[in-house]
């Protein structure tokens, strides 16, 4: 476990890393979207596609049922990077009744999974499990979060999954709101295999500027969601994607070279390919890899 002045030290070195190849880093484009999208992702260019923890890692599911849909996954035209909807909202994490044991066998198999198939990162937003029952005082439930995420960590040691800490909009959550924060809470739990995730649709929505990215270093930022402010829908159709110009500068800045995926809205059914198109084209062109 790393304590204050090591992990300070190790991010200060990433930081300085990440100065040195800031011109070198290639952002990978990504959306969530369903297995039979693949293959027109990967003709329009997208390099990996975003599922759902329970659909596509299926903890709660035999071995027999996971072998399919891991042949499944394996045999998709672009890669399954990462996955959302880590727990669902089944689990309580926090407050007088939260119980880990549960939750944290499903976490474990679902990242054990995520090995199996090479998927890189699994996004803990969860605000069902995770947010602080009505009444519960808000301090005792972020150190219940850090426990559980701690000892998460202690059973996924051996993985190579990284799981990314969400902060969500505070109309979401009523804790880990903001990457400030999440990098916080990434420093108290100390594993390399608890990382960080900035969506900038909640960072739009909760006031919180691009400096929170420069903030933090390639190792700590492990990958980013993105969807246009207020109507969440995905860049380019309700806007000319300028809102999330200081957003990929940062991403520039600190030499990132993780994923960004679209967790949006796509409009009509049979303008897919379209918006597909258009938001691709807007996330190359702000990210200076037309």
């Amino acid at each position: 476990m790393l304590n204050r002045r090591e992990f300070i030290g190790l991010a200060a070195a990433g930081a300085a890393f990440a100065g040195l190849g800031a011109q070198k880093g290639r952002i990978l484009f990504g959306a969530c979207r369903g297995f039979g999208d693949a293959p027109l992702m990967k003709e329009l260019g997208y390099d990996f596609i975003e599922g759902g923890v329970a659909h596509a890692l299926q903890p709660d599911k035999s071995d027999e049922e996971w072998k399919r849909r891991r042949d499944e996954v394996r045999a998709l035209p672009i890669p399954l990077r990462s996955c959302n909807g880590f727990l669902p909202g089944k689990f309580r994490l926090t407050g007088e009744k939260a119980s880990f044991d549960k939750p944290l066998k499903y976490a474990e198999k679902a990242c054990r999974r995520a090995d199996e198939v090479g998927l890189k990162t699994i996004v803990f937003g969860s605000g069902g499990a995770r947010n602080a029952p009505k009444g519960f005082p808000k301090e005792k439930a972020v150190e219940q979060f850090v426990d559980f995420c701690k000892r998460l960590a202690g059973r996924i040691a051996d993985c190579k999954v990284c799981v990314v800490l969400e902060p969500l909009q505070p109309k979401e959550a009523n804790y880990l709101n903001f990457v400030r924060e999440g990098r916080e809470l990434c420093e108290r739990i100390g594993s390399p295999r608890i990382r960080l995730l900035a969506d900038i649709f909640h960072m739009l929505q909760g006031g919180e500027g691009a400096q929170s990215i420069e903030q933090t270093t390639p190792d700590l930022l492990r990958h980013c969601h993105i969807a246009e402010k207020g109507p969440r829908t995905a860049p380019g159709l309700s806007s000319d994607g300028s809102q999330f110009a200081p957003y990929f500068d940062a991403l520039k800045k600190i030499g990132y070279e993780g994923g960004v995926s679209c967790e949006c809205g796509w409009g009509k059914k049979e303008d897919l390919r379209a918006n597909l198109e258009k938001a691709l084209a807007v996330m190359r062109r702000l990210s200076g890899q037309v």
